[in-house]
């Protein structure tokens, strides 16, 4: 017997209903956008009517909506939240991302519940948990390695989501305080203030500096595009795109980007399957550089490497496109092997380190004559953080996403019958009467022709057959209107077809025990029901979430970025001394940080001092 195929899901972010066509129309089978509250982005919410249409324009293609309802909440807010669920429920959503417990507990339908990485999901004992008690998916912690994921995989059954591109939180998720203690803006409430985006200086216990106002908590980008085999093969079932925060030309590119990518995998391998149907056509080459980013990491995925942090600027770096070569007057020479457009974006790093940038007036072969001439010096790396013309492809529209369709005309005793037939088996049969006369001229052609046009449909059509008992003379116009019958009558059979995955829910008790017994501020436990919900699971002693009671003598961030090993000091890997005396200090304006290095869990922990 042979084995099924495991269904394998490009899961991209968008901000609003037009990001998330997008994403659609590029290629992604299944997009994740926030709810109109309670997300881990509060900037993101959106209206039901706004999920409802977006369900109806996914589902045509098999593709899912999952809503983010992933922030820990008040005892107050639980009765909107149930309110907000059965309202997302009847929108058509497919399944919510929590990471609150006590939702679990809440009067809901039955909707199926993916845990998200708030939940700090790093282990087999955690993620098997998490599988018993209900949750259909589970998103992994970014800083696992392909053997971390690949033991998760052998240990459960539950669907593996991880994070394969877009900005990185320096801390575990779930596990980062520092925004709530330093201003209040709690990350688990989605209100993150980005401290880790900072200029930092670094000093030792004596107040000697180490380094002087750099990003020294700030990571690259990550980029696991040359990985996805190894992902697959580690058991990892969905790959996930960051960026509910990001622009529409982002989510086009990255979307795409990784959809060709994942084809040429998928193309190979039969044991792993698209998890929606259709075809992505697109106007443009999808490249990753060209969108918002930090530079690239693939970030622990095969242990620890050098190319993880991005000290020297948060912002966008773009694509290298060469170095400075000649300076002459008001323009400037580049040595490189990407072709320059006047309007582009350019930015080095100036003499004192920091990010500057320019735009391009225009440009003569290899000449650029910027708007206004920088200083720059021979021989500076320059990036590309704006395309002119790549933008303007992406402000068009960029793709089509097409189902292919099989169409027969046939002839009956009343008059023509046409069936259409999608890839995925959606079948119609439509028949018109029609009083029958041999024409004079060959028919086939017009009527190859004339069903062929699909137009702005979902449709794109691959084979028409004829099979006419004779040479019958079919005009135009009754061709087209069988057509557009035939369209709205296949479009209502994939929506009738469309099935929403459900969940029983059942109440699990202590027969399923949590981890662990005791749950510190680390737990994130914010309301009644969440707190019975552990209780219920074998949890003896349960500490309120760090936002309701703030405490200054815990870790406000646990993070696998070490700067002991970024100085080169590390015990394990590098063997050098440091010339410093510990504990080290981060410094910004009135904000003084203490780090401790936990070596045995390879690890830094932060706190306020």
């Amino acid at each position: 017997m042979q084995k099924k195929s495991r269904s394998i899901e490009l899961l991209s972010p968008a901000k609003d209903l037009n990001c998330g066509i997008e994403a659609i129309n590029h290629g992604a089978d299944a997009v994740y956008i926030g709810a109109p509250k309670f997300g881990a982005r509060v900037a993101a919410g959106n209206s039901l009517e706004d999920i409802r249409e977006l369900c109806e324009y996914a589902h045509l293609y098999g593709a899912r909506i999952y809503v983010t309802l992933n922030t820990i909440l008040k005892e107050e807010e639980l009765e909107e939240a149930e309110r907000i669920i059965w309202g997302l429920w009847r929108a058509g959503t497919d399944a919510l991302i929590v990471q609150d417990m006590g939702i679990t507990r809440l009067n809901l339908p039955p909707i199926p519940l993916h845990a998200s990485t708030q939940t700090d999901n790093r282990t087999p004992e955690k993620v098997r948990f998490l599988e018993a008690v209900g949750f259909t998916q589970v998103v992994l912690a970014r800083e696992l390695s392909l053997g971390e994921i690949r033991r998760i995989a052998d240990a459960t059954t539950v669907p593996l989501e991880v994070f394969v591109h877009g900005a990185l939180c320096v801390s575990y998720s779930g596990q980062c305080y520092l925004s709530a203690a330093l201003s209040g803006r709690s990350a688990n409430r989605g209100e993150c203030a980005q401290y880790c985006r900072l200029p930092y200086t670094m000093v030792d216990a004596a107040g000697m500096e180490i380094v002087s106002k750099k990003h020294l908590l700030s990571l690259k980008d990550m980029n696991r595009s040359d990985q996805l085999e190894a992902l697959l093969d580690a058991g990892v079932s969905s790959f996930k795109i960051e960026g509910r925060l990001k622009d529409v030309s982002y989510v086009k590119n990255i979307t795409a980007y990784y959809r060709k990518k994942l084809d040429v995998v998928l193309s190979r391998r039969p044991e792993y399957c698209r998890a929606s149907a259709g075809r992505s056509i697109y106007t443009f080459e999808p490249v990753a550089e060209k969108s918002f980013n930090r530079g690239f990491t693939s970030f622990l995925l095969e242990g620890r490497t050098a190319d993880i942090t991005a000290f020297n600027t948060p912002k966008s770096l773009g694509e290298p496109v060469g170095t400075v070569k000649e300076i002459k007057g008001n323009s400037f020479t580049v040595a490189g092997l990407k072709q320059l457009n006047n309007g582009d974006g350019l930015v080095f790093f100036n003499r004192k380190g920091e990010l500057e940038g320019f735009r391009v007036n225009r440009v003569e072969e290899n000449r650029v004559f910027p708007l206004d001439m920088p200083q720059l010096a021979a021989k500076t790396p320059l990036y590309r953080n704006f395309d002119q013309a790549f933008d303007k492809l992406l402000a068009k529209p960029s793709a089509e996403r097409k189902l292919s369709v099989r169409i027969e005309f046939l002839d009956n005793l009343f008059g023509f019958t046409l069936c259409m037939e999608d890839e995925t088996g959606a079948r119609i049969m439509l028949t018109e009467p029609f009083s029958k006369e041999l024409a004079r001229r060959d028919q086939q052609d017009n009527i190859r022709t004339q069903l062929s046009k699909l137009g702005n449909t979902p449709f794109e059509v691959t084979e028409v057959v004829v099979g006419l008992s004779g040479n019958w003379f079919v005009p135009s116009s009754l061709l087209a209107d069988m057509r557009r019958k035939g369209v709205e009558k296949l479009l209502e059979a994939r929506r009738a077809r469309y099935s929403r995955e459900t969940t029983k829910r059942v109440r699990s008790s202590g027969a399923v025990p949590f981890p662990e017994r005791c749950l510190t501020y680390l737990g994130n436990v914010s309301n009644g029901k969440a707190r019975s919900f552990y209780q219920d699971h074998g949890v003896e002693q349960i500490e309120p979430a760090f936002e309701l009671s703030f405490r200054r003598d815990v870790p406000l961030m646990f993070t696998r970025h070490c700067l002991r090993y970024s100085m080169g000091w590390c015990p394990a890997y590098q063997k050098n001394k440091s010339p410093y005396k510990e504990p080290y200090y981060l410094l910004y304006k009135d904000t003084r940080l203490r780090l401790q290095f936990d070596c045995k869990h390879c690890r830094m922990l932060v706190y306020q001092e």
